[in-house]
């Protein structure tokens, strides 16, 4: 089953250091294996100073995210295009508005086209079968994306804003302490 366009929304049982409380946009699903980007980690990096031809189209805050443990020194930039715009250089994401830019392109020819723009360094990525494995021992939440949320000006705060906009157990989810044993 694929999950492309999909939330990850980390479990708090989740407790690898890499993905708590962690919100993914899976990016690419198939038999070979899953790759998605961390949406809710901004890294102290600012956009202009390693893509600044493409900083005035990012969205706030400015800065390069962490997008995954997986080759850190790789970008993937994600961008939320105008409804029914088609620009060279972006490829949608499961048919939605939000897909994926080629940074060798030009930001002039795409920047008309573009709503939102963030550069994630990294990626998070699963081997055939493995995300599927973790969903179903609990470890990932898997629902809707919605068109803004790889772009939301506070990402710190999307992982609980995720969990409550699901309600019900999983908007309880949202209030579960980092440390319970604090409690």
């Amino acid at each position: 089953m694929t999950h492309v366009g999909r939330l990850l929304v980390a479990t708090p049982m989740l407790n690898d250091p890499n993905f708590v409380r962690t919100v993914i946009l899976l990016v690419a699903h198939d038999h070979d294996g899953a790759l998605g980007v961390v949406l809710n980690r901004a890294s102290e990096i600012p956009m202009w100073g390693v893509l600044p031809e493409w900083t005035p189209l990012a969205s706030e805050p400015q800065s390069v995210f962490t997008g995954g443990p997986v080759s850190p020194e790789a970008a993937i930039c994600l961008a939320r295009v105008r409804l029914s715009a088609q620009p060279d250089g972006w490829s949608p994401i499961d048919g939605s508005q939000v897909g994926t830019v080629d940074l060798s392109g030009s930001p002039d020819e795409l920047g008309p086209h573009v709503q939102r723009l963030r550069v994630f360094a990294g990626y998070a990525g699963w081997s055939a079968g493995q995300l599927e494995n973790e969903i179903s021992e609990g470890a990932w939440f898997v629902v809707e994306a919605l068109p803004d949320d790889p772009f939301v000006e506070r990402p710190a705060a999307l992982w609980p804003m995720v969990l409550r906009r699901q309600g019900g157990l999983m908007a309880a989810v949202a209030t579960y302490p980092p440390d319970p044993s604090l409690n």
